[in-house]
């Protein structure tokens, strides 16, 4: 089972920053060695899509990699320049939405977005993403996956009926995939639209564990409990997180699977 999510804009992360920063897990060494990897060896310019306080950011500017962050949140982008501006020269963050922000055409080696893509507009984002890239240019989407393990212990079985009191369950209840079958969405959707080659997924095992009351506070940086109002949030965090202290001694394993989907421009 899944943490329910209600659809919204993307925008909820902009409340809370702070507790985005310090409770979000950072992404895998790995999937970024693989990136680099596939990209080509010379001065890169790189568009990210959605990099709320800069998770994914700090490794691309560590790498050379010029960096043009496009942030619809007012509040995370102010928090990314604050955080990364004055040590990295190279980072520019426009607040706008990705399909809204003004960019030149083929002037991109790559557009980059880590948990962020499937806040696009489904219908455009490849073709955005592809009107931005040079000729060889590089189209890179990480992606958290949440799978079915017995690393939880059964605690995101067990938990459904507390978020079904508080209307907010899956109807029909969601099935996650387990590791060996888990395809990310954005792959067969890469391929489909026939706009990049090369294709390639990498996958690391990424699993994460919370005390009762860090979970109550990664539970305040989703979007659906966003858009809870607040007694509502306080009151779903409250009954979950003394769960956790009642029933599974103070502490969850969040098991996940963190992929990387790459595609050259066709």
């Amino acid at each position: 089972m899944r943490e329910p999510v209600r659809a919204d804009d993307g925008l909820g992360f902009d409340n809370v920053p702070e507790i985005y920063d310090r409770i979000r897990p950072e992404y895998p060494p790995a999937l970024f060695e693989a990136l680099f990897a596939y990209l080509p060896d010379r001065e890169l310019r790189a568009v990210e899509i959605g990099p709320a306080t800069g998770k994914a950011t700090r490794p691309l500017l560590e790498y050379g990699i010029a960096v043009t962050a496009i942030e619809p949140g007012a509040g995370l982008a102010a928090f990314l320049r604050a955080k990364l501006g004055a040590e990295f020269p190279s980072l520019e963050v426009i607040t706008a939405k990705f399909e809204e922000a003004e960019m030149g055409a083929d002037a991109y080696d790559l557009v980059f977005a880590a948990t962020s893509f499937h806040w696009l507009v489904k219908a455009t984002r490849f073709q955005r993403c592809h009107d931005l890239l040079h000729e060889d240019g590089t189209l890179g989407v990480m992606h958290t996956n949440h799978i079915e393990s017995e690393a939880d212990k059964g605690f995101f079985a067990a938990v459904q009926p507390i978020y079904e009191r508080h209307s907010q369950g899956d109807d029909p209840p969601h099935q996650l995939p387990n590791e060996d079958n888990l395809v990310p969405p954005e792959y067969d959707a890469l391929i489909a639209c026939g706009l990049f080659t090369d294709i390639e997924l990498h996958k690391v095992r990424w699993d994460q564990t919370y005390s009762a009351a860090d979970y109550g506070d990664l539970m305040r940086s989703f979007s659906g409990t966003q858009a809870l109002e607040p007694p509502e949030q306080d009151a779903l965090i409250g009954d979950i997180t003394a769960f956790i202290d009642a029933d599974f001694g103070g502490e969850i394993t969040r098991p996940l699977v963190m992929t990387l989907t790459l595609g050259r421009k066709s």
